[in-house]
Formats: structure tokens, C-alpha cells, sequence
């Protein structure tokens, strides 16, 4: 019988993120992907930008495996992610930090608490949780806030906390969708430099945004989506407007 599981890669050259042909349609309406070629080198910092609708959000939730390609290939940090089974998904995901426009805190426990549980999750022992959650966040600049419950946090702040929770399994790529929406100019730098930081220490970055200041002025990777294909990948790029 024929192994059906997800394969891994074992070229130490392959990119960490790879896309192959990749479609994906939805029941009504033009593909939200159209054969999209795309691939992403470990280390690399790489904006995904383009207006609404243009595909985007389709991209992300095929990295992490949410949705279903309708054709084509994807493999990310050496698995191929359409032959995933379900089974196999959340231990996938442990490799993959994720950040939402929107945080996504637990309001009901502390800042501590919300780091400490992605490390529960991956079932880590009590004295690793104590020492890893800790210096997580004084990487993203809040050791004193350790206590303190979301509510209580600026915008900014919870991003932070939504960052610390993303890296404290030490995951090879970082996800960032939107992650500075919600925020005002100097605190969207401030997350932008953290970011930075993050990448310089080595993780993989993928950034989806609109904010064509903080595109145009960080000179990284920029690929440019439009209705479901790419239109641009420059490698230090900036934000293409509509015709």
C-alpha cells in the first residue's frame, strides 16, 4: 500500500516556503488564486500586498493548512501541506507563528498566562514554561507587564503579547496577518521593528498588509498580488497602486 502522509523534503537548499501552480476556487465567482508561483528562502522578510480581494487572505490560509489548494503544490518548512491528514495539522503548526490583526488574547488570563499557554499546548514542562515565557517577553519589551490582563494593555501592548505567544515555541516562519490594522502610526513602527528584530535573530517573516508607508520605507521583499495571481516580487520593493 502506497504511503499517503505528508512527505518532508531533506534538499537543506529548498526554500522554506514554496508554492507551485496553486489555484484555489471557491464555489462561486473567479478563483481567489490563479496558478500563483511563489518561493520564500529561510531568513527572508517578505511583504504580500495587494487591495481586497486580491488573494491575500486565500494565501495565508493555505500556509496554514485552513483551507485546501484546488490544485497545485505547497510545501512550507519541508512538508507537503496538501497531503497533510488532519490528525497530523496541529503538530504542523507548532513550526508556524501566527499574528492576527485582531490579537486574539484569552481576556480572562494574564499576560503570562496567554504566552504560557501556546507552550501548554505543545505540552512543555513546568520549568521550561518558566523559563522560556519569561524571557519571550522581555524580547518584546514586556517583562513588567507579566501580570497585567489584556484589557488593561494599550493596542500596542496586546500585539506585543499576540508576538510573544507566536514565538515562545521558537517557530521557523512567522505569519503576520495585518498586525498593525488596529494601531497608530508610532506604534505600528514599533511593532514593524519588532518584527525586524525577530527576523534579524533568524526567523522567516511573511508580513500581509495595506500600509504602504511601512512597505515603501523598509525596502524588503515585496510581492504584489492582483485578483488572484502576483504582478510584482521585488526584492526591495514597495507598494504598486491600482491602475
Amino acid at each position: 500500500m502506497r504511503n499517503t502522509t505528508a512527505k518532508k523534503r531533506t534538499n537543506p537548499n529548498a526554500p522554506i516556503i514554496s508554492l507551485e501552480h496553486v489555484s484555489k476556487a471557491y464555489s462561486v465567482g473567479a478563483p481567489a488564486l490563479n496558478d500563483v508561483n511563489l518561493h520564500i528562502n529561510k531568513g527572508e522578510f517578505v511583504f504580500i500586498v495587494g487591495d481586497s480581494g486580491s488573494g491575500k487572505s486565500t494565501l495565508i490560509k493555505l500556509l496554514l493548512r485552513e483551507l485546501l489548494p484546488s490544485s497545485g503544490r505547497i510545501t512550507v518548512n519541508g512538508t507537503d501541506v496538501v497531503r497533510l491528514r488532519r490528525r497530523q495539522i496541529p503538530k504542523f503548526r507548532r513550526n508556524l507563528g501566527v499574528v492576527f490583526q485582531d490579537f486574539r488574547l484569552l481576556n480572562d488570563r494574564n499576560v503570562y498566562e496567554n504566552v504560557a499557554f501556546a507552550q501548554r499546548i505543545v505540552q512543555k514542562s513546568g520549568r521550561e514554561i518558566r523559563k522560556n515565557v519569561p524571557s519571550i517577553l522581555s524580547t518584546v519589551g514586556l517583562a513588567g507587564k507579566y501580570k497585567a490582563k489584556p484589557k488593561q494593555l494599550s493596542g500596542g501592548e496586546q500585539q506585543r503579547v499576540a508576538i510573544a505567544r507566536a514565538l515562545v515555541n521558537k517557530p521557523q516562519i512567522l505569519l503576520a496577518d495585518e498586525p498593525t490594522g488596529n494601531l497608530d502610526p508610532k506604534i505600528t513602527w514599533d511593532i514593524m521593528n519588532l518584527l525586524e528584530k525577530i527576523n534579524n535573530n533568524g526567523t522567516t517573516v511573511v508580513v500581509v498588509t495595506h500600509n504602504r508607508e511601512i512597505v515603501n520605507d523598509m525596502q524588503k521583499r515585496v510581492v504584489t498580488m492582483r485578483k488572484g495571481v502576483i504582478v510584482s516580487d521585488e526584492e526591495k520593493g514597495g507598494y504598486i497602486d491600482e491602475d
